[in-house]
């Protein structure tokens, strides 16, 4: 049986050959023709998206917002993130839902995103990469006027705007700062050999 590589925008890597399993989730075959295929990184993921999908800088959105312009801010990130510190007036809908969220008939939808077809969106994250797969994907599904917020939240607060916490106190651009350094642990960073 011959298979044509996968295909991901320009990233490609060989189709699996995976027999049917006989019994279980996975038998040893499909494992190890899985692991043949060329391994592709969330940057790369992120590098061959972003280009086709529009991305805007915190002072573009201030000045797009001192000209009046209505816009829809959509945070992508998690509830506890969310909650720390977020746009005031933002809409929270989470990645891992989105797509369910945008559509009518779903536990997780959110009447005001199915509503905003045509309205303009920026979408904001932390750092402006979950954002990025958030904008490919509304543009997908049918959103016209979708944009990603560069630089995230954390450009967003360094550029000394607004953010708010859970009870809609403003937040110190200091805490900011604080909350959106990189907090990477030592055991998460990868093995020098």
């Amino acid at each position: 049986m011959e298979t044509q590589p996968v295909r991901v925008g320009k990233i490609s890597a060989p189709a699996p050959q995976l027999e049917k399993p006989s019994s279980g989730f996975n038998s040893a075959p499909q494992i190890l023709q899985r692991a043949a295929m060329k391994r592709v990184t969330y940057q790369d993921i992120v590098a061959e998206i972003s280009p086709q999908i529009n991305e805007c800088f915190p002072w573009d959105v201030a000045e797009k917002m001192d000209s009046g312009a209505d816009i829809l801010f959509l945070d992508v990130r998690e509830n506890q993130e969310y909650d720390t510190m977020h746009i005031e007036g933002s809409l929270h809908v989470p990645r891992g839902i989105l797509e369910t969220a945008v559509e009518w008939d779903h536990e997780e939808t959110e009447p005001e995103l199915v509503k905003a077809r045509d309205k303009q969106i920026v979408v904001v994250c932390r750092s402006g990469s979950r954002s990025v797969f958030a904008a490919f994907t509304l543009m997908q599904m049918g959103f016209e006027h979708v944009t990603s917020l560069k630089t995230g939240l954390r450009g967003w607060n360094e550029f000394d705007l607004p953010l708010v916490d859970m009870e809609g106190n403003q937040v110190d651009p200091e805490l900011g700062d604080k909350y959106f350094a990189n907090k990477l642990l030592d055991y998460q960073r990868k093995p020098k050999d």
